[in-house]
C-alpha cells in the first residue's frame, strides 16, 4: 500500500493508454488554468495538436446545434466542455 501511495504521489498514470478525448480534455483543463481562457491557437507551440483538437470540438458544437447527425459530439462531453468554459 506504501508503494502504491508514493507512486501516485510523484504522479504515475496507473492506466497505460489514456483514450485521446479523455487526454485532450485534460490537456485543454491545464491551458485553462495557465491562460484563464479556452481560446487555444491552432498554432499554440508547445501542443499544435491542442488548438487542432478544440477547434474540432467547436465545429462539431456547432453541427451538433444545427441538428447535422454528422456530429460525433456526445451530450456528456458538451457538458464536460461547458464545465471548463
Amino acid at each position: 500500500k506504501l508503494q502504491i501511495q508514493l507512486l501516485n504521489k510523484v504522479g504515475f498514470e496507473w492506466e497505460r493508454c489514456r483514450k485521446p478525448w479523455e487526454k485532450s480534455y485534460e490537456e485543454l483543463v491545464i491551458f485553462v488554468k495557465k491562460f484563464g481562457h479556452t481560446r487555444v491557437p491552432q498554432n499554440f507551440l508547445p501542443n499544435p495538436s491542442l488548438g487542432r483538437w478544440v477547434d474540432t470540438q467547436r465545429q462539431g458544437y456547432i453541427k451538433k446545434l444545427k441538428g447535422n447527425a454528422s456530429s460525433s459530439l456526445k451530450k456528456n462531453r458538451i457538458q464536460l466542455l461547458n464545465k471548463i468554459g
